[in-house]
């Protein structure tokens, strides 16, 4: 049975952790949810994972929803979050509004997702939620954010940004926000902002005090190997067992192994066969 809101406050307050992934694609989101995953996250993740580029900017709300309906699809009973890409709430409410309810409407998602603080964001958080949707907010290391953060660095590491961290959930909670997916920060400051909030508090690699954890679900089995963040761990390498797969596949296409007649061939009975030849002369 698909969890709701109410499923995540229950858990928060019985100190039971959330177990969240994110997920681009229809076949993944059938294990994930036969695994038992709480929450999906389709992230903009995928314009790096997915989509081959060298960050999420260029990820369109259109690649978000076709992502977004094909994990719906494999995981009709899980908590789906869609992420909102870049440029498509930070020009005014209206848009932002608009773009969510493109995530609900067209793509069956429970809640979305938007990154960064401040009275603008805030903003986008009220006008979302005053409409119907779920939100959940994300601070600290926020990617469409990264130019201003002087690139993809914990936050937080100083007293000073830690108390704005802080600050910054406090804010977003306020505005009406569901949850908050804090990302790249010690883990101290993840426990403080966990302890100070009356929200669920998601972490990526936020340290083991928050309320649940996130992983990008290509880092964590070896698929995606650029590069792996520090808060990874690995458990499994399907990157390594699809590249031997691979390997075998074209060696024994290229020396005649594959395919074997025997084996891997559709049959005809004899008379078919006789009947074919004598017509083919």
């Amino acid at each position: 049975m698909k969890k709701s809101i109410l499923d995540f406050n229950r858990m928060v307050a019985n100190n039971e952790k959330i177990v969240y992934l994110t997920c681009y694609d229809y076949l993944t989101a059938k294990y994930e949810e036969r695994a038992g995953v709480d929450l999906i996250l389709v992230g903009d993740s995928l314009g790096m994972v997915q989509l081959g580029y060298d960050t999420t900017f260029p990820v369109t709300m259109d690649d978000m929803i076709r992502m977004c309906q094909a994990v719906r699809r494999g995981a009709p009973n899980t908590f789906i979050v869609g992420d909102m890409p870049y440029m498509s709430y930070q020009v005014s409410d209206e848009q932002a509004v608009a773009n969510a309810g493109r995530f609900v409407k067209e793509a069956l998602c429970d809640c979305i997702k938007l990154e960064g603080a401040g009275p603008a964001i805030c903003s986008r958080i009220k006008a979302i939620s005053d409409a119907g949707v779920l939100v959940m907010g994300h601070i600290g290391l926020t990617p469409q954010f990264a130019a201003q953060l002087g690139g993809y660095k914990a936050q937080g590491k100083s007293a000073e940004a830690a108390l704005k961290l802080i600050d910054q959930a406090k804010q977003i909670e306020k505005a009406g926000a569901c949850s908050i997916l804090v990302e790249g920060v010690p883990a101290i400051v993840g426990r403080e902002i966990t302890k100070q909030a009356g929200i669920p508090i998601l972490g990526i690699g936020a340290g083991s005090y928050t309320h649940g954890q996130l992983l990008i679900y290509a880092d964590m089995v070896g698929l995606y190997d650029n590069f792996t963040p520090k808060f990874v761990k690995k458990y499994a390498n399907i990157g390594e067992e699809l590249q031997r797969a691979f390997t075998e596949y074209c060696q024994e296409v290229r020396s005649g192994q594959f395919p074997v007649d025997e084996v891997h061939a559709y049959k005809i009975s004899d008379e078919e066969a006789n009947k074919l030849m004598e017509a083919l002369k």
